[in-house]
């Protein structure tokens, strides 16, 4: 604990302070309350994206080796040709949210190539976009944890340290300041009982 002035000016200071700190700690009780419901949501959403994921893989692996026999490339018709993604903003952290995957026209002769090809480039087309759901919401757990840790530390610094040292404070101050004055008191009757006994020689 710092050392304080045992003063009026002092006392004012700390009560200021605490109120300052007491005016404060329901706003961040608050943050850390929302950003603790919106991870374990953002947390329910990528366990589902994660199942999406391995269900269509599951599916993807039974057929993908007659890509290899028929040295079919879909490469161009599968990757993302833009991601498309916004930020919004959970109390007071920027996190970003996916909006779109987009992908190049499938121009390929629908002829020439066999019937299970549009759903290969289907199924391969919904598994990339479920990869980049998990990559943003990986990355909204990741943003909204660190803030969340950050607002965690503040609520603790301020409801174990910050407000029962100025508590503390305060009540130290108004002990010495109250000692003081009786002190002042006493030596003043003092002074006039000796100043009586004085006068009436």
């Amino acid at each position: 604990m710092s050392k304080i002035k045992l003063t009026k000016g002092e006392s004012k200071k700390q009560r200021d302070a605490l109120a300052q700190f007491s005016r404060y700690l329901p706003t961040l009780q608050l943050k850390k309350q929302q950003l603790q419901l919106k991870v374990r949501d953002i947390k329910l959403a990528l366990a589902d994206a994660q199942l999406r994921s391995r269900a269509l893989a599951d599916d993807i692996a039974r057929w993908d080796g007659l890509l290899g026999e028929r040295n079919i490339d879909l490469r161009s018709y599968i990757l993302p040709r833009r991601i498309v993604t916004d930020q919004q903003n959970i109390a007071g952290t920027v996190i970003p949210v996916l909006l779109d995957v987009e992908f190049a026209d499938a121009d390929y002769d629908y002829y020439a190539m066999p019937v299970w090809v549009d759903r290969a480039v289907e199924n391969l087309r919904a598994f990339m976009k479920v990869e980049c759901e998990r990559v943003v919401l990986a990355e909204q757990v990741r943003r909204l944890e660190r803030e969340l840790r950050t607002t965690s530390q503040r609520v603790n610094l301020f409801e174990k340290v910050k407000i029962p040292e100025c508590q503390e404070n305060i009540r130290i101050i108004r002990i010495y300041l109250g000692d003081q004055q009786a002190n002042s008191v006493g030596i003043s009757k003092v002074a006039k009982s000796k100043l009586s006994l004085a006068e009436g020689r």
